[in-house]
């Protein structure tokens, strides 16, 4: 009987024993976590600094890059318009082509002989070119006719330019090969039309042509800014 008593208070003795060990154990766990937590926190915030600082420099050649195609073209002849927020270079196609056809006008040459050296004497030769990663040539038409008719308008109007651009008739063959790398050709329809001072819908102000670039990386930088909150 009493050796049934001591066995009973052994185990009992034993079970004392393992549950603040395996108290300690959770706990030593649970400061691991915590500690881990901590770390990738840490990690986190410098990814985060440093995140903010590589949109900050891509930012940055954004408005760089804009103001010296303004200072380019500010006193320019050409009646050349830039949009201050994304950088495109916007002309009526009047000065292209006559209403509601894609075949370059006699005095166009004139005109992309002039515009298209000076614009990529900025965008390829001003230490931008690292930065570029599209170039654009997008034909916007007025809502004159179908959606279909005025895409496969503006598509034409904007290859037509960039045929002659790339064309053995281009007299800076220096740019083409840089062009090769980097251009694309769009056509948007009637989707982004424009209007007058007035704010009404302007069918001579929405057709037109635009000379656009595109930054590396750069919607995923707009995105990752909207999701830091900036």
């Amino acid at each position: 009987m009493i050796n049934k008593y001591k066995r009973l208070f052994h185990r009992e003795e034993e079970e004392s024993h393992f549950w603040p060990s395996f108290t300690d154990l959770l706990t030593s766990v649970l400061l691991c976590f915590i500690l881990i937590f901590l770390i990738m926190m840490v990690i986190k915030s410098f990814q985060i600094e440093e995140m903010k600082r590589t949109i900050d420099q891509i930012m940055g050649v954004r408005v760089h890059l804009i103001n010296d195609l303004n200072d380019e073209f500010d006193d320019s002849p050409l009646s050349i318009e830039i949009d201050e927020e994304t950088g495109a270079l916007i002309f009526n196609t009047d000065v292209l082509f006559e209403f509601d056809a894609a075949v370059l006008k006699p005095e166009a040459f004139e005109f992309l002989d002039e515009f298209v050296p000076a614009y990529l004497d900025v965008l390829l030769e001003s230490g931008y070119e690292e930065h570029i990663s599209e170039i654009i040539i997008e034909g916007h038409a007025d809502r004159n006719g179908s959606y279909l008719y005025n895409l496969e308008l503006s598509q034409q109007r904007a290859f037509s330019v960039a045929e002659y651009i790339l064309s053995e008739e281009f007299p800076y063959k220096n740019v083409q090969e840089h062009l090769k790398a980097k251009l694309t050709v769009n056509g948007r329809s009637f989707t982004e039309g424009r209007t007058d001072e007035d704010g009404n819908y302007s069918n001579q102000a929405s057709r037109r042509v635009e000379f656009k670039f595109r930054l590396k990386d750069e919607e995923i930088l707009e995105k990752t800014r909207e999701l830091l909150g900036e």
